[in-house]
């Protein structure tokens, strides 16, 4: 394609979204991608993949430890690791081919080069020794697994989100650096596969972006599962031994060191931006911390007519959020407008079991932007659909403003809780009150009836109180 309206460097969801926005603009585009099969991180080695073992290893864990009587003797399911790698990797196979390939195929003006791009003027890009040129650019090249700066880390080997899911056996122990959403899924998983899992973070607690309420619930429910965690430490070394990886910690508050040993080693200690190499010296791009492109509320970089979009930027690392980005940012570079996004309405969701799921502000947030706080939490076990499953896992918090009684945030860790937070994604979109919600009827019994119990628990006491009282 000689000249194209729009480059994309990249080949995940906000190429894609951008691609599309193109195509539907009826202007034309030309995505470049090199690195992870088309698709990106999401269907190759993110959400699709982790989401499906996730599933396997629920099914498995939770078969022999139901929660009724009637079924106290359980039942145990056969499990074949090897099957399920494979099962999964079928799947990711199909649907790259549906959800990507076809599509580029698909789509009018709009065509595929697979090669690596490397900047070579604000207007040009160089693929195998071919100059392309464009007046309008889009930087989409995603993240990759942050290797912290750990003595022995490259030598001892590891495992990252590309490489976990593909083992070919399964490990008897897993020690996972990180104790954010991808560590505390994927320990989670081989803990439901039979692993002993080991998860060390330098916090001092879990998911520590959630609020507090719902990282000590997940906290607590995972230990009970058997995941170990040793929280607050640093990680001083990893070696080597016997085929197995030896972690030396150091406790910040105690001093106290002590190695943790795995047969495999997993990093989710955050990402880094895919920028490295790409030449955006040339380009005039300017790069923050770990490579994140530096971009304005339009997703413009400081290279006029170079735009980025997804995880290369650092802002939210979700596949939904990198879709919706890719499209602004494309129709931004083809058309001139300013369009942006409000990060405080877009939704986001851990996948352990029970599930967390968040959106809008934190407390620690309202305080410091009204100086006042408003919000409840209340345990799952007020939520008459969970008396009746007998589930006790789970909290729902709810933020609002201290004035008006708007809803500006809502916090869950419940099962489904990545379905029951669109509600509440409305309600903070839309500015809704605990009024809409409490005056909304809700189906009886559900776990969604936890959003209206939180809104509920600010103007009475519902501990005392009928299923039916709205």
């Amino acid at each position: 394609m000689t000249n194209p309206d729009l480059i994309i460097i990249g080949g995940g969801a906000a190429a894609f979204a951008a691609a599309t926005r193109a195509s539907d603009l009826s202007k034309t585009a030309l995505i470049v991608n090199e690195g992870l099969p088309i698709g990106g991180t999401c269907v190759n080695v993110g959400c699709v993949p982790s989401k499906h073992l996730l599933t396997v290893g629920d099914e498995l864990y939770y078969g022999p430890r139901s929660n009724f009587r009637a079924l106290a003797n359980g039942h145990k399911p056969a499990f074949d690791f090897r099957t399920a790698i494979a099962e999964k990797q079928g799947l990711v196979a199909a649907l790259r081919q549906k959800n990507y390939a076809s599509v580029a195929d698909a789509l009018e003006g709009v065509e595929l080069l697979e090669g690596r791009a490397r900047f070579v003027s604000p207007e040009a890009i160089e693929v195998d020794g071919e100059r392309l040129e464009s007046e309008r650019l889009l930087i989409a090249t995603g993240g990759a697994a942050r290797r912290p700066p750990v003595e022995g880390l490259e030598e001892a080997g590891y495992q990252t989100n590309t490489t976990i899911m593909d083992l070919d056996a399964l490990p008897k122990s897993l020690v996972v650096i990180g104790g954010g959403p991808q560590g505390l899924e994927i320990g989670q998983m081989f803990r439901h596969f039979g692993a002993d899992v080991t998860v060390l973070m330098s916090h001092d607690r879990i998911l520590p972006r959630e609020e507090p309420e719902i990282s000590w619930e997940l906290h607590r429910v995972l230990e009970a599962e058997g995941i170990r965690f040793r929280l607050g430490v640093d990680i001083e070394r990893v070696t080597a031994s016997g085929g197995r990886k030896v972690v030396s910690v150091c406790t910040r508050e105690t001093g106290e060191t002590e190695e943790i040993i795995g047969d495999e080693l997993f990093l989710a200690a955050g990402i880094e931006a895919n920028t490295a190499g790409l030449g955006l010296e040339a380009a005039g791009v300017e790069v923050g911390p770990r490579g994140f492109v530096e971009t304005n509320d339009s997703f413009e970089t400081t290279s006029p007519g170079i735009f980025a979009a997804g995880d290369c930027i650092g802002r939210a690392a979700l596949e939904t959020t990198a879709a919706k980005e890719g499209a602004l940012a494309a129709q931004n570079a083809l058309t001139g407008a300013t369009r942006s996004i409000n990060y405080d309405h877009v939704p986001h969701a851990v996948f352990t079991n029970p599930q967390v799921a968040a959106v809008g502000i934190t407390e620690d947030e309202s305080m410091e932007k009204y100086l006042a706080c408003s919000c409840r939490t209340i345990p799952i076990d007020m939520v008459p659909k969970a008396e009746a499953i007998k589930e006790t896992r789970g909290v729902f918090k709810m933020v609002i403003h201290p004035e008006n009684s708007k809803i500006l945030g809502m916090h869950i860790v419940a099962p489904h809780a990545a379905d029951l937070i669109h509600e509440a994604t409305l309600a903070v979109k839309f500015g809704l009150t605990i009024d809409d919600i409490i005056d909304t009827v809700h189906v009886f019994p559900a776990l969604s009836e936890g959003i209206k119990r939180a809104a509920q628990a600010f103007t009475r006491d519902i501990s005392q109180m009928s299923c039916c009282v709205e």
